[in-house]
């Protein structure tokens, strides 16, 4: 049963009822700071009695909780983590009745399990299939978890300096993770910009009425857990601890606490309230530092620590609510040195046997501060959260080859606006979130199709060897696009089309064929029904096929420099010359990844006839250099970084356009005769890096040109 009564806006305290979802904002001031309220003197009897028999998780206190019941496919068991003593710590300060509240138990090792499995179960609920969040760590390993289980496409955006290990494990989990250049504050900007774009939720973390109401939890089972320890004899006695202690990044999870202490002595089940003591890392304290200058509100700041995880700038109105909870009864807030921190982490994991990261040992070395200057007086009872373990994601598995996107903020001119960098940002992230899936068994064939795509955009292209395989593809990435050869092994692609398209969570994709084989009557007319075009192997300009693919998503067209061999050019590449009169000049292409060769070679041409020459450093920019430019000569090494000379040599034999374009090679690997056979109808020359003669180059340039 639900004891849910109504919604209160904390900073203008309008009241409302709950409709049909949980509100993220007031709906007369449109603040996001709101708090569920209970029917509280119905559930005392109830909670007098004793919890005895429920299940040992965060949902045994559902009569307080938003949603009453877990969801069997989503709940791991989370919360009621146990409570420990810090013995050894009491015999060093000699201070007794210091608890651990072990959040390392939970099922990803923190306490933000508790925020994910209501969030995500309410989610669920919702019918919501696809969600962005913004996180500094610990939030984004426990969505990334819960969201697999619940089946949900999960965004998470990390600042640059988040740990990779923790990217590498909300990958394993199957998470999208984007990397922002940027602090914790632009990073939450930048995906609600994101979310906005793409039309996907985002959940506004800690802030929402499921994610604040799961963090009282904690102080529910402090309170049963002490009476449990000091009165084992009576069933129901609820004892509040005379301090919480956590370290603090934006402040929610203490807020959340402190609510749960609230209405256990709402409730006549506890006498006092706890002291809050909030501890930050020095290097990013604003709410320290207000609270210690008597100021009402933090101002933000740039973080300037080590511990990433507490790197939250900017607290927001929970500065406010946590200053007046610390004020209520002598509670305080402390700066903590990252020294100070990573020197607590290997105390406490050499004398106590608990390993934590340092975003806890930030609370650990606040307790130890707080009892050495006597702010914790003697015989008080304190707990302290104990939440993230040390133990990394299991690097081997992925090892730094997951997914993730990087999203440069960093803008090189000042003129430029920041608003105009970002949307730039975002746009070419919005090209490398899109998902191609190529299927076919020829190794060539896939290879030639993902390097034209991936020359024009930045998309992120799978490959599979058969229909089969690409079928499971298809189902595991969900892709924007697939493109699909006909006559493969194991699965042809006729059945691949058929088990698409009659799959309803993949039967959207759409899919371009392009193959091989001479095609029937009967063929064309299954594939007009499932595809969206066919295209015939090598009877096509692989031009046309970039744009048809381009469009197909959706996205700008792709840029042309110059569609005809005489027209005057629209615009140019930078940092390249603009294209001079073709009737006396001839254009020439070089591409090779050494910068030296690169810019002799283009001396040597400038200096020794009217050449227009177009200088690329790589083989994609050196094969979009000739899609634009359409040159009179290409001059080509063959060992380049991303797309070798011989995929470009590919290229150009599948174009019609572009298979006439003479070719000279310079580089400091041979071919083979074989090698040089597949190749003839392009290579005019071949001429080794190590015995080139000056004169010689410049001869077989001008005679190939004239």
């Amino acid at each position: 049963m639900s004891y849910l009564t109504h919604i209160v806006c904390l900073q203008c305290k309008h009241e409302f009822e709950l409709g049909e979802t949980f509100p993220t904002s007031c709906p007369r001031c449109k603040s996001a700071w709101l708090d569920a309220c209970y029917d509280y003197e119905a559930v005392t009897p109830i909670w007098k009695q004793g919890l005895d028999g429920r299940e040992r998780s965060l949902w045994r206190y559902h009569e307080l909780l938003p949603l009453t019941t877990p969801d069997p496919e989503i709940s791991l068991s989370e919360g009621f983590t146990p409570l420990l003593r810090l013995l050894h710590y009491e015999k060093s300060f000699n201070h007794e009745h210091l608890y651990v509240k072990d959040e390392r138990n939970n099922p990803t090792n923190s306490f933000k399990d508790r925020q994910a499995a209501l969030s995500v179960t309410n989610m669920r609920r919702q019918g919501i299939n696809e969600c962005v969040l913004a996180s500094t760590g610990n939030a984004a390993v426990a969505y990334a978890a819960y969201c697999a289980r619940a089946g949900i496409k999960l965004w998470l955006f990390l600042t640059s300096l988040a740990p990779a290990e923790k990217m590498r494990e909300v990958a394993l989990y199957g998470a999208e993770v984007v990397k922002v250049s940027g602090t914790y504050d632009e990073t939450k900007k930048v995906a609600a910009e994101f979310s906005a774009r793409k039309g996907i939720y985002m959940d506004k973390g800690a802030k929402t009425i499921p994610s604040k109401e799961s963090m009282k939890t904690l102080a529910f089972e402090i309170a049963e857990q002490l009476g449990m320890k000091f009165y084992p004899d009576q069933p129901g006695r609820w004892i509040a601890p005379d301090w919480y202690i956590q370290a603090v990044s934006g402040g929610i999870g203490p807020l959340g606490v402190w609510k749960g202490f609230q209405e256990l002595y709402q409730m006549g089940l506890i006498d006092k309230m706890p002291k809050l003591g909030i501890i930050q890392a020095a290097g990013c304290a604003p709410m320290v530092q207000a609270f210690h200058e008597g100021l009402e509100n933090a101002s933000p700041v740039v973080p300037k620590t080590l511990i990433h995880v507490l790197a939250t700038g900017d607290p927001d109105y929970a500065y406010v609510l946590l200053r007046e909870a610390a004020l209520s009864n002598g509670g305080t807030m402390v700066a903590i040195e990252d020294g100070e921190t990573f020197r607590a982490m290997r105390q406490l994991a050499s004398r106590t046997g608990i390993s934590v990261e340092p975003a806890t040992a930030v609370a650990f070395a606040g307790l130890e501060k707080m009892l050495l200057d006597g702010t914790i007086q003697p015989g008080e009872v304190v707990s302290i959260n104990c939440s993230g373990h040390t133990i990394p994601a299991e690097s081997h598995i992925l090892g730094d080859q997951f997914d993730k996107y990087i999203l440069d903020l960093e803008i090189n001119n000042a003129a430029t606006p920041r608003e105009e960098g970002l949307g730039a940002a975002l746009q070419n992230l919005s090209e490398r979130v899109t998902t191609i899936v190529i299927v076919d068994d020829n190794p060539n064939d896939r290879r030639l199709i993902r390097r034209l795509l991936q020359s024009y955009k930045n998309y992120r292209v799978y490959e599979a060897t058969n229909g089969a395989e690409g079928l499971e593809v298809i189902r595991d990435r969900k892709p924007d696009l697939v493109v699909a050869d006909l006559t493969m092994p194991e699965m042809d692609g006729f059945t691949l089309l058929e088990q698409l398209k009659h799959d309803p969570e993949i039967a959207h994709i759409p899919v371009v064929v392009v193959s091989a084989k001479s095609l029937t009557a009967q063929d064309r007319e299954i594939l007009e029904t499932y595809s969206n075009s066919i295209w015939t192997k090598g009877g096509f300009d692989t031009r046309q096929l970039v744009d048809h693919v381009v469009n197909t998503l959706g996205h700008a067209p792709v840029e042309v420099i110059r569609s005809a061999r005489k027209e005057k050019p629209i615009a140019t590449i930078a940092p390249q010359p603009e294209i001079v009169d073709r009737e006396n000049n001839s254009v020439i292409v070089v591409i090779d990844d050494n910068p030296q060769d690169l810019r002799l070679a283009a001396k040597l041409l400038r200096l020794n006839a009217q050449y227009q020459v177009i200088e690329t450093l790589s083989g994609r920019d050196g094969l979009k250099a000739i899609y634009n430019y359409h040159p009179d000569l290409v001059i080509l090494d063959l060992q380049l970084p991303d797309i070798d000379g011989f995929s470009i040599l590919e290229a150009l034999q599948k174009d019609s356009k572009l298979r006439d374009i003479p070719v000279i090679i310079v580089s400091g690997r041979s071919l083979t005769p074989k090698e040089q056979e597949i190749y003839k109808s392009n290579i005019r020359s071949i001429i080794e890096k190590a015995s080139l003669d000056q004169q010689q180059f410049i001869d077989i340039i001008k005679n190939e040109l004239r």
